[in-house]
């Protein structure tokens, strides 16, 4: 562990003491990609809750003492993909795997003795991060931070996929790839929008029991079956799902979900990140029938928009985040925490960060360097 520096806030951002991070396996893919690009050192971690330390020139919205997300992909509110209810993306504040500085200036808030550190969507494995507003959510202070740090990546991706996104109907049926966290989001969210008949695909039979209580009906492990398992599903749907969602990050999962659904009218809704060059190759009679293959960020949800209403349904005790925390373990022991995620242990773990004397332990990402971070006050 060693200490980092993590300057003030410039104009439109805010600096955010991260209270609790969880992973996703985002980045790991992206901390094997940045090998490639040469993004090194670069402080990883997207999936966070924390307090807002302090604000720069021109932030309104925002003060200190704020409970707040930070998301990995923006919203400014004004540009024609903001006003569109058709997207949520944002033409400027969108995820940016490649992006290692601020936008408004190109440059790190992050450096050790020295050497700047790249940024990388929040960068929340540091006790102190800085962000543009536009990728800030405030949320209520009475929700528990532990808890709702979920809402910023995987629950909302798979949640709002399914639910609001791909809008599946009452009486459907829906086939999920994938049983990790986002798969399990979309879970909740077609059992919520009425589906009839949830069918969740794993090769580790370990999720299976998690995904029942999440609303899975049925559990298949592909390696049970003799022949290939879009077969097995449309065998057991009288011609396919209307709904599949492919949440592994496969271009071979995908033309799987794809073949899985019903000619005429069946939609896959792609929702994993596949982070090589790989292809989805399908013949265009799949297409030709009627199938349709579409693809989300986030779940389609906008973030300073509508990731409030989520809160609020999670309060209400209408919406289950509890029940994907598999792990608890204080910070230096990510390492720890990551080997439950490669290995099909976890769903998600998060880490709290022991405060004590302003300087807590961070991390970079997979044991390379491991780090703490401090915040120079707005006047340093």
């Amino acid at each position: 562990m060693e200490d980092i520096q993590v300057d003030p806030p410039q104009k439109g951002e805010v600096r955010i003491r991260i209270l609790f991070t969880s992973l996703c396996h985002t980045d790991v893919t992206f901390w094997q990609d940045s090998l490639k690009l040469g993004l090194f050192p670069r402080i990883f971690g997207h999936e966070a809750s924390g307090i807002v330390e302090s604000v720069g020139e021109g932030v309104t919205e925002f003060q200190e003492g704020d409970h707040v997300l930070p998301v990995f992909t923006g919203e400014c509110g004004d540009c024609r993909y903001c006003k569109s209810t058709k997207s949520n993306l944002c033409k400027k504040f969108r995820g940016d795997v490649k992006r290692g500085v601020m936008i408004c200036d190109n440059k790190s808030r992050f450096s050790v003795r020295g050497k700047s550190i790249y940024f990388f969507m929040g960068s929340t494995f540091s006790e102190y991060t800085v962000v543009e507003q536009e990728y800030v959510v405030k949320v209520n202070r009475a929700a528990p931070l532990d808890k709702l740090c979920l809402l910023s990546c995987g629950v909302t991706t798979g949640l709002g996929s399914s639910w609001n996104f791909a809008k599946v109907e009452k009486g459907s049926s829906v086939a999920i790839f994938g049983l990790g966290t986002i798969g399990l989001g979309v879970a909740e969210g077609a059992k919520l929008s009425g589906a009839a008949h949830i069918i969740g695909i794993d090769t580790n039979p370990l999720k299976f029991d998690k995904a029942r209580t999440l609303g899975v009906r049925e559990c298949m492990n592909p390696n049970d079956f003799d022949r290939p398992i879009h077969e097995v599903i449309i065998g057991k749907t009288d011609g396919g799902v209307d709904y599949s969602f492919e949440c592994v990050g496969s271009a071979n999962v995908v033309q799987t979900a794809l073949l899985s659904c019903h000619e005429g009218w069946g939609k896959t809704v792609v929702c994993g990140v596949e982070g090589g060059n790989k292809t989805v190759n399908s013949h265009p009679q799949l297409f030709l029938y009627g199938r349709t293959l579409t693809g989300t960020l986030f779940g389609g949800v906008k973030p300073k928009s509508e990731l409030p209403t989520l809160v609020a349904m999670y309060m209400n005790k209408e919406l289950q985040l509890d029940q994907y925390i598999t792990h608890t373990l204080p910070f230096p022991q990510i390492n720890e925490a990551f080997e439950f995620l490669l290995q099909g242990k976890s769903l998600r773990s998060w880490e709290c960060y022991n405060i004590a004397n302003s300087v807590v332990n961070a991390h970079f990402v997979h044991g390379l360097w491991k780090r703490q971070s401090i915040a120079l006050g707005s006047n340093d």
